[in-house]
This record gives C-alpha cells, structure tokens and sequence, in this order.
C-alpha cells in the first residue's frame, strides 16, 4: 500500500460558483454562521482572509467530535477561482505526513462545479485515506448552496 494519495471530488453547485469562491477567499469566518452543524469556528491568525501566505485556523466537527485545523493559503489563481491550502497544524497531523487541498471552480455547460482535490501522504500504512474528510467537504459545499439557494 502506497502512503501517498490524491482525492478528488467535483460537485455541483446551484447557487453560483462565484458565490463558493468569494465566500471561501474573502469570508470564510461566515461558513460557521452558514454550516454551524460542521464549521464551529474559523479565525485568521496571520496575514489577512484572502491573501496567500495567510494563516487560518478551523474548527469543525468530524466523527462527532469538534476538531481542529490550521492551514496556510499557498496559492490563489483568480482566473481558475482556486485557493491551496497546506494543513500546518491539528488533528489531520496527527495522521498525515502532508495535506494539501486544492478548491476550484469551473463552469462547464452552464453548470458549477465545485471540485476539491486532497492531496496527501499518510504518516503510515495503517492510515486511513481521509475519504471522510472528504465526505465532509461534501457536505459543506452542499450546505452552503442550500444557504445561498434559500437567499431572497
């Protein structure tokens, strides 16, 4: 068994992928407001919501228990509305030697697409892949369109 992985998840989002990508970029603290069944908490403790090099910190809850997370911002492309994250710190540490997530949006065929993409290293073969996590995020995404869908 391989200890490096890459998961990739593209789902559609109704409300407008420019919503996703603002709120994600610009506002990510609201996500609690919006989600607060999976996002307890998101605070900014370098740099500025938005900007690459950025420091954030999550919490949220995964298996029933409140977790948490730190992840810088390494890259923004605008033009792609995608945002990199590296996870630094917290309970993904914990199992991951290395987590990148990679949120983009495209539009094909009139549809939104919101698409994460896991990348990773287990720190050992008895590791679980972190297909929940990904679950998670899928949850979100589709939290989120709810929210906005409900939106005057």
């Amino acid at each position: 068994m391989g200890l490096h992985g890459k998961l990739v998840a593209a789902i559609e989002f109704k409300a407008g992928g420019d919503v996703f990508h603002e709120l994600l970029r610009h506002r990510p603290q609201d996500i609690s407001t919006i989600s607060p069944e999976i996002v307890k908490g998101c605070d900014l403790h370098e740099g500025e919501f938005g900007h690459v090099g950025s420091i954030i910190s999550w919490d949220y809850i995964h298996d029933g228990k409140v977790k948490k997370a730190k992840e810088v911002i390494q890259l923004i492309d605008e033009e792609k509305k995608l945002i990199q994250f590296k996870v630094i710190e917290g309970d993904l540490m914990e199992l991951y030697k290395d987590l990148i997530i990679t949120i983009h949006v495209e539009t094909n065929g009139g549809i939104d697409l919101v698409t994460c993409t896991m990348e990773y290293e287990m720190l050992n073969e008895d590791v679980e892949h972190p297909i929940s996590i990904l679950s998670l995020f899928i949850d979100l995404t589709k939290s989120i369109e709810t929210h906005h869908l409900a939106q005057p």
